[in-house]
């Protein structure tokens, strides 16, 4: 199948990020290459929401700009978003208050509600037929109750000023029990906005490059201007560089951000649904890890898409149990839902404190960006960090500069202390046994690591039993990678970087593939 959006082809395309594929990748815009115009005043690395968003709002500052990405719009995380378009922090408002001061916390509710408005502003000045609408949005606590106070959370809401919420009974018949209503919420199409946006950034001048990958970008240094280097050490330059990867570790070894997060496998499950008998709205429960839903159409079927059951990447088990475990929360709340519809999972990071790492790259010289660090929220994250980046590089004052910081300390909270300690135990992997003693434990299609003296192993054997061996080392600070059953990938447990199961780079930190077996 294949639509057009304009001059934009877009079309059904192979997964890139695993074997499963999300609800909106049946629409992706393909970005129309550019030729080569020599330096640009910025160029911007990455084709997500952050990227695309900064990039066309560059432009209409009048900035040249090139965008660059391995792939075409939309490949990575952005496309594997369940979509919720929200102003009331994932990590909620009463823990970052702790984190972070009460000042702060009013300051992320502001600018992700600035990140709504500017989509809603977008989608309406570009003509993008995304299915933007604003809903209310209910947070509660279980099925089975938990020991999370919601009126904590209220109170810490009222000191945030945020608007238009109170405590309800619940929406329709759902069994969500009492729950706080947030209204001024918003969902939308991720794909077809990014279409969209992707061809009004073509239209404001921007110039795209896709099959680069970028390894290193560094900023101006003495004389020196900014400088990106791909993968077949060919350098550029551009007047100042936007890294909007959103990998865990953007580009490089950026030892003073991949400290401050930690990344997180997600799952989403969609459910056959009766739109009467479940009000359009969304959904959060304060469970840990914690659940989300909302509806969405879908071949002109109704479907409830839920999402959570989320754990750190490479560890406790990507599993089929992880939707199992989505529908059975499902079943509990929502009636009426039928027969599951599509799944997949994605990929999410998480900052020690829960808000984003945005902002002038803190050891890379001057000129050089970064947008990453979603927690979760990455499509309001991703938009009014490429805002808050366009007003830097305007010389603007932005009011959430501080509050996004990457050169802010997050090392003296719990969190980081057990997030970092979790990732120094992953490299007790190089004394352990392997899952298997030969290729022949293995069954076609499945993937497993096996101990060669003092060497590990990542050996796949596809369908016809042909038989991959790879280092099992993964090239960016040397953990050992872990089989993910779900999408058939690699992945690393210390700081998430994720392999295909031959070993091809799907995402960083890592900037390699894994090596091949001499």
């Amino acid at each position: 199948m294949a639509a057009v959006i304009g001059p934009f082809l877009v079309s059904r395309m192979q997964p890139e990020d695993g074997l499963t594929q999300s609800i909106w990748s049946d629409v992706r815009a393909n970005m129309p290459e550019a030729p080569w115009a020599g330096e640009a005043d910025v160029v911007v690395i990455g084709a997500g929401i952050a990227g695309l968003t900064t990039a066309y709002l560059l432009a209409g500052e009048g900035k040249s700009v090139t965008l660059i990405d391995e792939g075409p719009a939309g490949r990575g995380q952005t496309e594997r978003t369940s979509a919720h378009l929200a102003s009331i922090l994932d990590d909620r408002f009463a823990e970052v208050e702790k984190q972070r001061g009460a000042d702060i916390a009013k300051l992320a509710y502001e600018s992700h509600a600035a990140a709504i408005d500017i989509i809603e502003r977008i989608a309406k000045k570009e003509e993008i037929a995304c299915e933007f609408a604003r809903v209310d949005a209910y947070l509660f606590d279980g099925p089975p109750p938990t020991d999370v106070k919601l009126a904590d959370e209220f109170a810490a809401a009222t000191r945030c000023g945020v608007q238009d919420f109170a405590w309800t009974d619940g929406p329709g018949k759902l069994k969500t029990g009492r729950a706080i209503r947030f209204g001024n919420q918003a969902i939308f199409h991720p794909t077809q906005y990014l279409a969209g946006l992707a061809k009004a950034a073509a239209d404001r001048g921007v110039r795209f490059r896709t099959g680069l990958r970028v390894i290193d970008a560094t900023g101006r240094l003495d004389q020196t201007p900014p400088t990106i280097t791909l993968a077949d050490q060919s350098t550029f330059t551009a007047g100042a560089i936007v890294v909007a990867t959103n990998a865990p570790t953007p580009i490089n070894d950026w030892v003073s951000i991949y400290l401050k997060q930690a990344a997180y496998r997600t799952y989403m499950v969609g459910l056959a649904a009766k739109p009467s008998a479940i009000p359009n709205i969304l959904y959060w429960d304060t469970h840990d890890p914690y659940h989300y839903a909302r509806l969405t159409k879908h071949d002109g079927q109704t479907v409830l898409i839920v999402g959570g059951e989320d754990h750190k990447v490479g560890q406790h088990g990507a599993s089929e149990e992880r939707f199992a475990a989505l529908t059975a929360w499902a079943k509990e709340i929502f009636p009426g839902l039928g027969d599951e519809v599509v799944r997949w999972s994605g990929q999410v990071n998480e900052p020690t404190d829960g808000l984003g790492v945005i902002g002038v790259a803190p050891t890379k010289g001057e000129d050089v960006y970064v947008i990453t660090g979603d927690s979760g929220m990455g499509l309001t994250h991703g938009t009014l960090g490429a805002q808050l980046v366009v007003d830097l590089i305007a010389g603007r004052e932005n009011p959430y500069t501080a509050v996004y910081d990457p050169k802010r300390f997050l090392l003296n909270n719990l969190e980081a202390a057990k997030e970092n300690l979790n990732t120094a135990a992953q490299y007790r992997e190089y004394v352990t046994a392997g899952d298997i003693s030969s290729p022949d434990d293995l069954k076609p299609g499945d993937g497993g690591l096996m101990r060669q003296g003092l060497k590990k192993l990542a050996v796949y054997k596809d369908d016809e039993g042909q038989v991959h061996e790879c280092s099992a080392v993964c090239p960016h600070l040397a953990g050992i990678v872990q089989w993910n059953p779900v999408e058939k990938t690699w992945d690393c447990p210390a700081h998430g970087s994720r392999f295909t199961c031959t070993g091809k780079l799907l995402m960083g930190p890592s900037v390699d593939d894994l090596s091949v077996k001499d």
